[in-house]
């Protein structure tokens, strides 16, 4: 009878949007592992073209269902119209849902690789600072080579915060969805260590360098005292030499 294979048809189709629904819906995921969380958006991706694809299922048994009610009369076809319905209803649900999931988890997916690429950059940078620290360790010269030393140093650590801004939010986004918290609070914890760590060291090195060209700038200065003077004592015992003055005949301090 035409009926109870149309009946048939509605409720395997039925029986598929139910389990599709446990499987990829109504499932509890933890995503506690970037392998995890990025399985799960292949494996929603599968789940909504798949869905997709029974449109054509769908539509067959509509129009079956149409087609039968067109020529039956009213009391044959008004339970079966309202099965039709329900299981449109549900299809066009279930494909929304699957979409929607599919999509959010994408974004998260994106929004773990976002914060990777911060790190990075971040990480790079501070591998900077700790090679700028180690050449800026032992600096030789006078006053002038230090001062280039502490701009070269001064000019690193004028670094924008945008993106340790980024890092923040970032994972306060997909900590607060509980995805991937523990490992992202590691990450987090260790690359704000290092960064304090770096800061507080570059604070001690800046301060370290300035009062090396403080000490720098006074000896130069001592010198230049002296060879002023030296200078002068210079020219006083050329003009005696000049005048063949004996050295019991000048000052002590010329003697």
């Amino acid at each position: 009878d035409k009926t109870v294979s149309l009946r048939k048809d509605l409720s395997e189709m039925h029986e598929w949007i139910t389990q599709a629904e446990e499987e990829y819906l109504e499932r509890d995921f933890e995503y506690k592992t970037p392998d995890e969380l990025q399985k799960a958006v292949e494996e929603l991706k599968r789940a909504k073209e798949e869905a997709m694809q029974k449109e054509v299922k769908v539509k067959l048994i509509t129009d079956s269902v149409n087609n039968f009610i067109a020529k039956a009369p009213p009391a044959a076809h008004e339970a079966l119209k309202k099965e039709l319905d329900v299981l449109i209803t549900s299809y066009q649900k279930l494909c929304s849902r699957l979409n929607g999931k599919w999509k959010t988890l994408e974004e998260v997916w994106a929004c773990w690789r976002e914060l990777l690429s911060y790190l990075d950059a971040e990480n790079k940078w501070l591998n900077e600072i700790e090679l700028k620290l180690k050449a800026t360790e032992n600096v030789q010269g006078g006053a002038e080579e230090i001062s280039e030393s502490l701009d070269s140093l001064e000019r690193l650590m004028r670094h924008p915060e945008d993106n340790r801004n980024q890092i923040r939010e970032l994972a306060q986004t997909l900590t607060d969805g509980g995805i991937l918290d523990e490992l992202i609070n590691e990450k987090l914890e260790k690359f704000n260590t290092r960064w304090e760590e770096l800061q507080q060291e570059a604070v001690r090195r800046q301060k370290s360098l300035e009062q090396s060209i403080q000490s720098a700038q006074e000896t130069d200065k001592t010198l230049r005292l002296i060879q002023e003077s030296l200078a002068v004592i210079d020219k006083q015992l050329t003009a005696y030499t000049a005048d063949r003055v004996d050295a019991a005949q000048v000052p002590q301090e010329a003697q």
